[in-house]
């Protein structure tokens, strides 16, 4: 069977049918009971006017009679014209003695007509009975309230996903163990032989954009087994306990087709660590939910080829309890693709555009470190967007660098036009920073700077492109980092005699650096080799999960920010250093800038690498941090005007 199906739902369409086929008898019944009513009272109520009522009354033909506020009814001794009962409106005995003196019949009456009274008895009815439907038709499509508690998880047979492991590359150790799975799957008597079995749970753990999903999809491809595929989003329902009784369910439907493969996506929507407060707070459907998969992940048998696979980018909030062994046994990190990762994604995508000739994968992947798959596949995309907004044939080189510099610095705002003395001061500081990263021998080589404005509210920019994955920073590496940082407020104050507020991001990132370089890794002689404030990242960011917990003292305190200070002091004194030394360059830089709005080292040879100058040091040994983010690698360096 070909396609996708909801394994417990039932169509719509027939249940929509079946509601609106019982509203239909409901309306034919209220106007049948409406219409007998109606009928009754023309047949046995005689309608009299106010002196007629009087008159039988004084002639004795009354036998009982009841006065309300408006109206006569009452019982004839003998029924009249076949009527036994009549009924008249009732009349203000002083109004009707004068009509009645001056020889007028008098008839009483309300203010109200028919239609409006049928309308207040008729306008509601309709707005409950549409309530009604409304509330009612989201539990009718799901199959009833007896079916509410259903899983909700999408089944896939064989290949109906459309992906398979070749569509996936640049995480081959993450495909080799799904891969283990799968073979399991397919063959258990050869991984059982051995008195193995296969893991329980598999939890795909990574950044965004890096391909669980896809993996997992590629597992449904591959797998030739019931694939179960469901978001954490969906166990929590309106109705308590609903989360729980899916659970059940759906482990009900994979014991039946196993073997079989169940995947979680966001896991951490169902498996956040539970609170000692939940019962306060509301929390207590999903504690009930995630105890519930805990106790299906411990009764099942490996044996019978059921496999839970589950994706999260938070694993740091799950709870404890979920992630130890026996339930999910392994957890393969699905992280950023190194330079060759890189490469076979670009290929995958690139070939579905047309690419010119001379257009090189590796070249590429060399000027994207830090991307995931997500991202390639979006610059691969821009990239085609611009060759066809310049009207190409086939997308060349120069469209993947625009398509690079949109992505890292935003897109051109060419209509934001600067004061002539602004643009020369954002020149300059541009240029300060292109000269000390070309100087200095450690640093990423320039490749291109500009002054146009960008979207992300950057005034100019400078970008730096490495020549090759780094996971080790040394010492001097990261002290010239810094100083390319610091470089474009040194050229500033160099030139101009003051510093203005564009360096703001700038010594955001160089302060960072320093504080983080000596909190965290012991690079700073003052405070000595110790870790201050311990971190633990998250694949959201690289920020920490929880605040910055402060256990030293004043003094040490003390210590730090004066270690921070002296660091970043000296790299800035590093950087006019060099700057001092290479005035013409430049000054001519900087007008040629001004001249062109953006240039490449090409265009002005200085910009080209060295080599063998470094930053000026006081101590020895004192360096920046390690953590390097994917703008830092892609060496956007901003000028930021806040």
């Amino acid at each position: 069977m070909k396609g996708s199906f909801a394994s417990n739902e039932t169509g719509s369409r027939p249940m929509n049918r079946k509601w609106v086929f019982n509203l239909g008898y409901v309306l034919v019944a209220l106007l049948l009971i409406g219409t007998f009513e109606f009928w009754l009272s023309y047949r046995d109520v005689a309608q009299l006017s106010y002196s007629d009522a009087l008159q039988a009354a004084q002639d004795g033909r009354i036998a009982s009679v009841v006065v309300t506020e408006s109206l006569i009814e009452g019982e004839f001794k003998q029924p009249e014209e076949g009527k036994k009962y009549f009924v008249a409106h009732r009349v203000d005995p002083s109004l009707a003695e004068v009509f009645e003196k001056a020889g007028a019949k008098v008839s009483g009456g309300t203010d109200s007509n028919w239609a409006m009274t049928l309308l207040s008895w008729i306008f509601p009815l309709f707005v409950f009975l549409g309530l009604w439907f409304v509330l009612f038709q989201g539990v009718a499509e799901r199959g009833g309230l007896v079916n509410i508690g259903k899983s909700r998880a999408k089944v896939y047979l064989e290949r109906q996903t459309g992906v398979t492991f070749d569509d996936v590359a640049g995480v081959d150790e993450a495909k080799a163990e799904l891969q283990e799975v799968v073979a399991f799957l397919k063959d258990q008597a050869k991984y059982s032989r051995l008195g193995a079995h296969i893991p329980k749970g598999i939890l795909l753990v990574g950044p965004p954009g890096t391909g669980k999903t896809l993996m997992a999809r590629a597992v449904a491809g591959e797998a030739g087994v019931p694939f179960f595929s469901i978001s954490g989003s969906e166990f929590v329902e309106l109705f308590v306990g609903v989360g729980a009784a899916r659970v059940r369910d759906l482990f009900d439907q994979a014991r039946q087709a196993a073997p079989c493969i169940i995947f979680i996506d966001e896991l951490d929507a169902l498996g956040r660590t539970r609170s000692p407060f939940a019962g306060y707070g509301g929390g207590d459907e999903k504690e009930q939910t995630l105890n519930q998969l805990l106790a299906e992940l411990d009764g099942f048998d490996p044996r019978v080829g059921i496999v839970l696979l589950a994706a999260t980018n938070r694993p740091e909030i799950l709870d404890p309890a979920l992630l130890r062994a026996g339930r999910f046994d392994r957890q393969v990190v699905i992280d950023r693709p190194d330079r060759n990762g890189r490469a076979a994604i670009l290929k995958v995508h690139m070939a579905t555009i047309a690419i010119a000739d001379g257009v090189l994968v590796e070249e590429i992947a060399g000027m994207t470190p830090g991307f995931t798959g997500a991202d390639l596949a979006n610059l691969v995309n821009e990239a085609a967007i611009v060759a066809t907004r310049r009207g190409a044939e086939r997308v060349a080189i120069e469209d993947f660098n625009n398509a690079v510099e949109r992505i890292v610095a935003g897109s051109e705002r060419k209509s934001r036009v600067l004061k002539p003395d602004e643009r020369e001061r954002v020149a300059y500081h541009e240029m300060g920073h292109a000269l000390v990263a070309s100087k200095l021998s450690k640093t990423d080589p320039v490749q291109k700077v500009s002054i146009i404005p960008r979207s992300i509210g950057a005034l100019g920019y400078t970008l730096q492109r490495p020549t090759d994955d780094r996971f080790l920073i040394t010492s001097s590496e990261l002290k010239e980092r810094m100083a390319a940082l610091l470089a474009g407020r040194a050229a500033e104050e160099l030139i101009y005699g003051e510093v203005s507020t564009g360096a703001a991001d700038d010594l955001a990132k160089a302060t960072d650096v320093a504080r983080q370089s000596v909190v965290r890794f012991g690079m700073s002689p003052q405070v000595g080799q110790v870790v201050l404030e311990e971190q633990r990242l998250q694949w959201l960011g690289d920020g920490p999960v929880a605040p910055r917990q402060k256990d030293y003292s004043e003094a040490t305190a003390r210590e730090i920010d004066l270690a921070v200070r002296f660091m970043i002091d000296d790299a800035y004194q590093g950087a006019k250093a060099i700057l001092q030394g290479c005035m013409g360059e430049l000054k001519a830089g900087a007008m040629l800038l001004l001249e062109h709005e953006t240039i490449t080292a090409q265009d002005f040879p200085p910009l080209l690498r060295t080599g063998g100058q470094t930053a000026r040091t006081t101590t020895d040994g004192e360096t920046a941090s390690s953590r390097r983010t994917a703008e830092s690698q892609a060496g956007g360096r901003m000028l930021d005007r806040r």
